[in-house]
């Protein structure tokens, strides 16, 4: 049963039954103050509440103590079925742009401006819903399969902003205070970055060089004889001379007080948690982004202040080599899966014979994911070529696509965007041909490329998360945050927040939903996606 939501002008509630088609059949009115008592009362059931966006209306619900099984997301929705191959024959496609389109590139929305009365008319989420029940119910399964995940996905969002990761403050200051020195007054410099800035101005022999200053820093460099283009790290690591540990270091802790500092501790931790802003499907590809707090980029020198809470463990879970593994399943290319059913997948590629070592094995695969043609992943694709046909003749195939200025989509159907007018050439004086967007037409490539394969591992990660959510509320009782929950998600990892009594069951139910994740994506075939996870009291102990 479908119940759409829609918000009145008065600040009361339209609760729309319809059929699996996204016809109302009856219609409750339900007042503000009620809304949770009435979501409540269908839960657990078979009801998929509908309505514009997630991230508007979950976060009320979870603060009433309301936990919903199943939602369908207008917003995310809107953004696939627009555009996917799967329903470019559908009446979505087809549609002018409307309210619907400038809301589908929106994070989050506002509730009540949103359904402003003069906008009521162009945000109709039942007529919304009735067209989005067209185009999947007449179109291939895999994209009905798709919305499904996503809008899972956001309610996983949403709880795991509700539930927060445990963060302890003090042990982050203390992190902070070693690496930096204690805490400086506002607008000056920590102890320990100021004193590397002095190693570095006496290096170079410029007492007034501000390091943070990257055209401050090159003309430095250059005087001093060292010739450099930027300051990027990489390219520092090139050069011998005296500054560059200094400066090395001085980069490092610069980004560890900027990205992650004290100011970063006092605007985003709040009574023992981190509750950063998850977007789902924020990147083209799928992929999540985040909305302040830079939740997914915790970089390694911070974790160790993600301690869980007294009598609870962390179970933290990364999904060994994903992209590789999903290109397999893809291409049903039965030689990479059997070298998929090892833990090391690389490693089993050289144990083939397919390469001579697993730094070759490692950089022609990631080479053919992202296009790499020079050094030794150029050096290797002939060979990755002859071992795995099946899979590079996917992604190369989707290269050339992506040169010809056409789309690709993932293996549940998510589209990519078309290129810009400017990348396309003219083949009809090859000896006038522009060079220039022969380039951006072979970037262009690169990109779709990678868009298949990045866009069915995000496809992959959110079957996981959707199912383990499921199974981590059947393991405890109470409410979201007093159960086993998934705290926080990156790309292929997971942490889940356990009492300790359960961490090792759900250490083991994390594992079967990555491998129902791969069924649930490719079927019967022999796909494997190993993982590797710890129970651990901080996050930092689990790498």
């Amino acid at each position: 049963m479908y119940i759409v939501l829609e918000r009145r002008p008065d600040g009361g509630v339209l609760a729309h039954h319809t059929d699996d088609g996204g016809r109302v059949t009856t219609t409750d009115a339900v007042r503000e103050g009620d809304l949770a008592t009435y979501v409540s009362s269908r839960e657990p059931g078979d009801t998929r509440w509908v309505w514009h966006d997630t991230a508007a209306w979950y976060p009320r619900l979870l603060a009433a103590g309301v936990r919903v099984e199943r939602c369908h997301d207008l917003r995310l929705a809107h953004v696939i079925l627009r555009s996917s191959l799967f329903t470019a024959h559908t009446s979505i496609a087809a549609a002018p742009s409307s309210g619907w389109d400038r809301l589908a590139g929106a994070a989050a929305v506002d509730l009540d401006a949103l359904f402003d009365v003069e906008q009521r008319d162009d945000l109709d989420p039942v007529a919304e819903f009735a067209l989005q029940r067209e185009a999947v119910t007449g179109s291939d399964a895999r994209i009905g399969r798709l919305v499904n995940a996503e809008s899972a996905g956001a309610l996983v969002a949403a709880e795991m902003t509700h539930a927060g990761l445990p963060w302890r403050a003090d042990a982050h200051d203390a992190l902070l205070a070693a690496a930096l020195g204690p805490r400086p007054r506002h607008g000056e410099r920590p102890a320990e970055l100021e004193r590397l800035a002095d190693e570095v101005r006496r290096a170079l022999d410029a007492p007034d060089l501000n390091p943070d200053s990257p055209p401050e820093l090159v003309r430095a460099l250059r005087r001093a004889g060292i010739t450099v283009d930027s300051t990027r790290s990489h390219e520092l690591k090139r050069i011998e001379h005296p500054v560059i540990p200094p400066l090395l270091e001085f980069k490092k802790l610069a980004r560890l007080h900027t990205a992650n500092g004290w100011h970063w501790l006092d605007t985003w931790v709040r009574d023992g948690r981190f509750r950063p802003v998850y977007v789902p499907g924020g990147v083209v590809t799928g992929r999540w982004a985040s909305n302040g707090g830079g939740a997914l980029q915790l970089p390694a020198q911070v974790r160790s202040a993600v301690i869980a809470d007294p009598g609870w463990k962390l179970v933290v879970a990364d999904a060994a080599q994903l992209e590789p593994r999903v290109l397999a399943g893809m291409s049903a290319d039965t030689a990479m899966a059997t070298a998929a059913r090892a833990s090391d997948l690389y490693q089993a590629m050289v144990d083939s014979g397919a390469v001579q070592t697993r730094e070759q094995a490692k950089y022609g695969i990631l080479g053919a994911i992202y296009g790499g043609t020079r050094g030794e992943s150029g050096r290797m694709l002939p060979r990755i070529t002859r071992a795995y046909p099946r899979a590079m003749a996917l992604v190369e195939d989707a290269a050339r696509a992506g040169e010809r200025g056409e789309r690709v989509r993932t293996w549940l159907g998510r589209t990519s965007p078309l290129p810009g007018e400017a990348m396309v050439t003219s083949t009809d004086e090859p000896d006038a041909v522009d060079r220039a967007a022969q380039g951006r037409a072979r970037a262009w490539g690169r990109f779709t490329r990678n868009f298949v394969v990045q866009g069915t591992a995000a496809e992959w990660a959110l079957h996981w998360m959707a199912t383990l959510r499921i199974r981590l509320w059947e393991l405890g009782d109470g409410r979201l945050e007093e159960r086993p929950h998934l705290a926080f998600f990156l790309h292929d990892e997971v942490v889940v927040h356990t009492p300790e009594a359960s961490a090792e069951r759900v250490a083991e139910t994390i594992r079967e939903c990555a491998a129902e994740a791969g069924r649930l994506l490719f079927g019967s075939f022999p796909i494997e996606f190993p993982l590797s996870v710890a129970i651990v009291d901080d996050y930092g102990q689990a790498k």
